[in-house]
């Protein structure tokens, strides 16, 4: 159809990859319903143990506190960890096209053909680009703020809507 790529640069920030992970977080639940679980357990168990002795526990209690920082924290562990991994390549180079995605940095490039994804999700300064695996283990952020024109924004959403799905 002579659609015309559109092309993004930008440098991967610790947010980019939190907004990918919130976002994935959303469409799989399992992990939301893992920490809510894991977390209810850890307040029953210092519960029971501070009703049960008549007193707070101090060493109870700061293990307690950690738990529950270290569930809260989790997403932004996980997307520091993240960002050690791809910060070090550099600039990203992406280009959106009728053909699929490709990334490429100074150290390697990923192809990726349209049938790899389920869909993307749109958000405020991100498109999360889904892949189709059951456990959606791989994402693609695309920060807006790569774009050089406003325009790019909606020729990117347009690309997105017609060669993929909203999830």
């Amino acid at each position: 159809m002579g659609e015309a790529a559109v092309q993004l640069v930008y440098h991967p920030q610790p947010a980019d990859t939190l907004v990918g992970l919130r976002v994935r977080q959303r469409i799989k639940r399992w992990g939301l319903l893992l920490r809510g679980v894991f977390l209810t357990l850890w307040v029953g168990q210092w519960l029971l143990g501070t009703v049960n002795r008549g007193s707070v526990d101090v060493v109870s209690t700061v293990l307690f506190l950690f738990v529950v920082l270290l569930v809260a924290g989790y997403p932004r562990l996980h997307a520091a960890q993240v960002q050690r991994i791809v910060a070090w390549q550099g600039e990203y180079r992406t280009t959106v096209s009728p053909a699929g995605i490709a990334t490429s940095s100074d150290h390697c490039t990923l192809i990726q053909k349209w049938s790899v994804l389920q869909g993307y999700r749109e958000t405020r300064g991100h498109f999360v680009l889904l892949s189709r695996d059951p456990n959606i283990m791989c994402i693609e952020v695309l920060p807006k703020r790569g774009l050089t024109t406003a325009d790019d924004v909606d020729r990117l959403r347009a690309l997105l809507d017609r060669y993929s799905n909203r999830v």
